[in-house]
């Protein structure tokens, strides 16, 4: 039967699950004042995760003051409107103030491209430096279907940023041919990963547990997953247990679940936070994420960086990541069989997992959070020079 499962507090978090909107210098360094607007820090998604790491992170001569330009999908429109004029309202005092020295906007695709156009014209308005930090999985078929006349103007507004941020080689190639973006504005910063230096030991278990975590939909191949898992006949099927951890097409999953005859072998805990995370990865024997676009997901990078091999797609940044059967196992979107096939492949094959796991943690080892700051510091710093010259 599905459940709605309720995990322990075995592991410590490492981080408050309070977010701090500053991270501030030390008395006798000046900081660089860096305005970060995006989702709230409270959302779930990939960008949100990607926001606290930075602020958390940050090196000793930054000052991040956060603003949220939008709280999440459930709001109505008029709340949207609220809450974005609110920021527009603290963005223009701060810089009225002269309290601004650069500004980091988080991108997406739809009602983030305008806001995020609103906010660089601003940043045009104060003569600020603003750094674009693209994430959108599917900004190119939202530009593809934008009308001429709007998709000429969304150019304009990236080709005005100082830096953008883009998460993977194939994206940087987009940017640049589609949207006309000059080369040397467009930076490559895969996501960062708070990656873990020491691994529990995994508990003797005769299941092997299997984890999706991220947006439940269809885009992340939720339901092909799913339709994997009911494919899979042999005696593995007995000692397979599904855990999806997520939000979004709860109904949907369960109701295939259902008529696939396999919602004994699942299990849903909903939305989770960090500590929850952790201590279902500690259990995870492999990750699964068989998306149909992607930027770079932070799901499968976290699970590299625990040593979990991952079964997923090359869509977005993750075919610069994975390599087949060396550092993950690369399947098609929307191939069931191919699913089923490499589940059972690596749980018959310890030597193999055990070999891409370790292959994937070393990879992501070069994602580390801390290497990133330092490279974000280095952009931060460039952006605010060219700005003044």
């Amino acid at each position: 039967m599905i459940t709605s499962a309720k995990l322990g507090k075995s592991f410590r978090s490492q981080q408050t699950d309070k977010r701090k909107n500053f991270i501030t210098a030390t008395p006798d360094i000046q900081p660089t004042r860096i305005i970060m607007l995006g989702p709230s820090l409270q959302e779930q998604g990939g960008m949100g995760a990607v926001s606290n790491l930075i602020i958390e992170s940050a090196t000793p001569e930054i000052k991040f003051q956060h603003i949220s330009t939008w709280n999440g999908a459930r709001m109505t429109k008029l709340e949207s409107l609220r809450v974005f004029c609110l920021a527009i309202a603290k963005l223009s005092w701060l810089l009225l103030q002269q309290k601004v020295d650069l500004l980091h906007l988080h991108l997406s695709e739809r009602g983030s491209a305008w806001r995020n156009s609103v906010l660089v014209l601003i940043a045009l308005l104060f003569n600020k430096p603003v750094i674009l930090h693209a994430h959108g999985a599917e900004f190119h078929t939202f530009h593809a279907q934008l009308k001429p006349i709007l998709r000429k103007f969304l150019n304009w507004i990236l080709q005005k940023s100082t830096y953008l941020i883009v998460l993977s080689e194939s994206w940087k190639r987009f940017y640049i041919s589609h949207c006309q973006i000059p080369e040397q504005k467009v930076v490559v910063l895969h996501n960062p990963v708070d990656f873990p230096q020491n691994l529990p030991t995994k508990a003797p278990d005769e299941e092997f547990k299997l984890l999706f975590l991220g947006k439940i939909n269809q885009r992340k191949g939720i339901y092909d997953l799913l339709k994997a898992i009911a494919l899979i006949k042999t005696e593995l099927s007995h000692k397979i247990k599904l855990i999806i951890a997520g939000s979004g097409e709860i109904n949907e999953t369960l109701d295939l679940a259902k008529k696939l005859g396999i919602e004994e072998k699942v299990d849903f805990y909903g939305w989770i936070n960090r500590e929850q995370r952790n201590q279902l990865l500690a259990q995870t024997d492999l990750f699964l994420l068989p998306s149909y676009n992607e930027g770079l997901p932070m799901a499968l990078l976290e699970a590299m960086s625990w040593a979990i091999p991952v079964i997923s797609t090359p869509v977005g940044g993750i075919g610069e990541v994975i390599v087949h059967t060396e550092t993950g196992w690369l399947v098609e979107p929307g191939n069931s069989q191919q699913i089923k096939t490499a589940i059972e492949f690596l749980l018959e094959n310890l030597d193999l997992r055990e070999k891409i796991s370790q292959a994937g943690r070393n990879k992501v080892a070069a994602f580390s959070i801390q290497k990133y700051s330092i490279s974000l510091s280095k952009l931060y710093k460039d952006a605010i020079k060219i700005c003044k010259n």
